[in-house]
C-alpha cells in the first residue's frame, strides 16, 4: 500500500502522450520549477489523478489557517494546476457540508474538524487519497482527530504526510503518525508494542511510569523500519536559501527587580509538593518563571502582576534599529501581547496581529511595519517570507516544533531577502538561558525541561 512521509515521491515522468489535461511529466518539463512542499505535493496529486489515474478524489487536511489561505493560494498561483477543482471545507457546519458536497477533485479541511466530517456532517467519505499537511500535529494516539481519522482508515488507499518536524520531543512521537500512514505495519499497531520493542522506562513512582527513553539502538533500527515509506530532505541540502543569522539580545534586572524575581522564585519552589519534580510540576513552574523573565505574572485569580519592562525595552530598540524595515515578533503568554500592544500604541508605531486571512495577505504586501504573532497559531504553514526577513522571539518556547516552525516562516524558499535575521531577547540570568540552550542543542525531550528547573531551584 502506498504511503508516504515528509514528501510526496514524484511519480516517474512518462513520454507525452495527448490529454486534455496536463500530465506531471509536461509540467516539469515545460512548466515553472517548483517550490515549496506544498505546489510538489499538489503537483504529484495532479498526476495521480490525471495521468496515472490512482487517485479519484483527495483530502487535505491542514491547520486552519493553511488550509483556508495557503493551499487554495497555491492552487491559483501555478498554471500547471489550474485544471484541478478544489472546495474549502472552513466556517461554519453549512459552509462546510456546501463545500463537501461540491464533488471537488481535492477538498481541503483543518484538521480541528475531521471528527465532524467523519461523525457529524453526513456525508459519505469516499476520499482514495488523503494528504495530512502537518503530520506532527497527529502525534497524539488519544487525541479525537487521530481517533476519527483512524476508523476511516482501512477505507483510504494512499496517505501522504508531510512535516518538517516529525519528531520534536523525541522518537514516541512517530507512533501515531506512522499508524496513521500504514495502520501499524511497522511499528506495531499499538502504543504498548512499540514502547517495549524500543524504549525503557525512565522517570517513574512505583508503577507508574512517567518517561520513557530509548533503547541504545533505537533510533536505527526505527528508521530501518520506516525507511522504505519516508523520504527525508533538508531544505539547505536541495535549494538555494539565504543566509541565517541567529543573534541575542541580552536584557538585564536591575537590583530590585531581581530581588523581586528571587523572592517569587522562592515563593514559588516552596509551594510545589514534597518530592521528585514531575513534568507536570517543573512545566508549571517553568511557565511561571518564563512569565516573569518576559515582565509580568499572572496569580491564581488571573490577575497580571507587573514586574518590569526590560524585554519591551529591548523591542522598541530593535524596532527602531530596523529603520522602517518590517519585524515579525512572537509572543508567547497573553500579557506578552498586551504590554507590546500598549507600548507599540504609545510610541506611535503601526502594527498588527496575524490572524485572518486579511492580516497576512495585508503582511506579505509590505503593509504592516510590525507583526505579532503566536508560534501555536502561526507556527505551521503560513507563507509570511514575502513581508520581511527579520524575526524577533519576545517570549520563547520549550517546543523545538513550534521554535523551528515558527522561524521557517521567514527562512524558506521564496524569500527574497540574502539574509535572514533571528533574534531573542533573553532576560540574564533567568530560565530564558535555560530555554535557549535547549533549543540550541535541539533538546527533544521533557528531560530537558525538568533538569532545567532542578537547576534554577538548586
Amino acid at each position: 500500500m502506498p504511503n508516504e512521509v515528509h514528501a510526496p515521491r514524484l511519480p516517474a515522468i512518462r513520454h507525452p502522450v495527448h490529454r486534455r489535461k496536463p500530465s506531471l511529466g509536461a509540467a516539469i518539463r515545460h512548466g515553472p520549477r517548483l517550490k515549496g512542499k506544498t505546489v510538489t505535493t499538489l503537483t504529484a496529486l495532479a498526476n495521480l489523478l490525471f495521468d496515472s489515474f490512482e487517485a479519484h478524489k483527495v483530502l487535505v487536511i491542514a491547520p486552519l489557517r493553511v488550509a483556508r489561505d495557503t493551499w487554495p493560494d497555491e492552487l491559483a498561483k501555478w498554471e500547471h494546476l489550474s485544471h484541478l477543482t478544489h472546495a474549502v471545507a472552513v466556517g461554519t457546519a453549512t459552509e462546510r457540508k456546501q463545500a463537501l458536497l461540491e464533488r471537488a477533485d481535492i477538498t481541503i479541511i483543518n484538521r480541528e474538524n475531521i471528527p465532524w466530517l467523519l461523525e457529524q456532517s453526513g456525508v459519505p467519505f469516499t476520499y482514495d487519497t488523503i494528504v495530512i499537511d502537518e503530520l506532527s500535529s497527529f502525534k497524539n494516539h488519544k487525541a479525537k482527530r487521530f481517533k476519527a481519522l483512524m476508523a476511516a482508515r482501512p477505507l483510504v488507499k494512499r496517505v501522504i504526510g508531510l512535516t518538517g518536524t516529525p519528531s520534536s520531543n523525541g522518537l514516541m512521537d512517530l507512533w501515531a503518525q506512522f499508524k496513521l500512514l500504514d495502520m501499524g505495519q511497522r511499528l506495531g499497531r499499538f502504543i504498548g508494542q512499540y514502547r517495549n520493542a524500543y524504549f525503557t522506562p525512565d522517570k517513574r513512582n512505583a508503577q507508574v511510569v512517567f518517561t520513557y527513553k530509548p533503547q541504545p539502538d533505537a533510533e536505527r533500527r526505527i528508521y530501518d523500519r520506516i525507511g522504505d515509506i519516508t523520504i527525508s530532505m533538508k531544505s539547505t541540502d536541495h535549494l538555494i536559501m539565504p543566509e541565517l543569522v541567529s543573534a541575542e539580545v541580552q536584557v538585564h534586572l536591575s537590583k530590585a527587580e531581581r530581588k523581586h524575581y528571587e523572592q517569587m522564585k522562592h515563593d514559588l519552589v516552596l509551594s510545589l509538593p514534597a518530592g521528585e519534580i514531575t513534568a507536570a510540576n517543573a512545566a508549571a513552574l517553568a511557565g511561571k518563571l518564563s512569565q516573569m523573565a518576559n515582565g509580568a505574572i499572572y496569580d491564581e485569580l488571573g490577575e497580571q502582576h507587573h514586574l518590569h519592562d526590560r524585554k519591551l525595552d529591548a523591542l522598541e530598540d530593535l524596532i527602531e534599529a530596523a529603520n522602517g524595515k518590517p519585524l515579525l515578533v512572537a509572543y508567547w503568554f497573553k500579557h506578552d501581547l498586551a504590554r507590546i500592544t500598549d507600548r507599540l500604541r504609545n510610541l506611535g508605531i503601526e502594527f498588527e496581529a496575524l490572524d485572518d486571512g486579511a492580516s497576512i495577505k495585508a503582511w506579505n504586501a509590505g503593509e504592516i511595519p510590525v507583526a505579532l504573532i503566536h508560534p501555536a497559531s502561526a507556527g505551521h504553514g503560513l507563507n509570511l517570507q514575502a513581508g520581511g526577513s527579520t524575526l524577533v522571539w519576545f517570549g520563547l518556547t520549550w517546543s523545538l516544533e513550534l521554535y523551528q516552525q515558527t522561524n521557517a516562516r521567514l527562512w524558506r524558499q521564496g524569500q527574497n531577502a540574502k539574509t535572514v535575521v533571528i533574534h531573542h531577547i533573553i532576560t540574564k540570568d533567568t530560565i530564558d538561558e535555560r530555554i535557549m540552550d535547549a533549543l540550541e542543542h535541539k533538546d527533544k525531550t521533557q528531560a530537558r525541561l525538568i533538569d532545567a528547573v532542578k537547576a534554577v531551584i538548586k
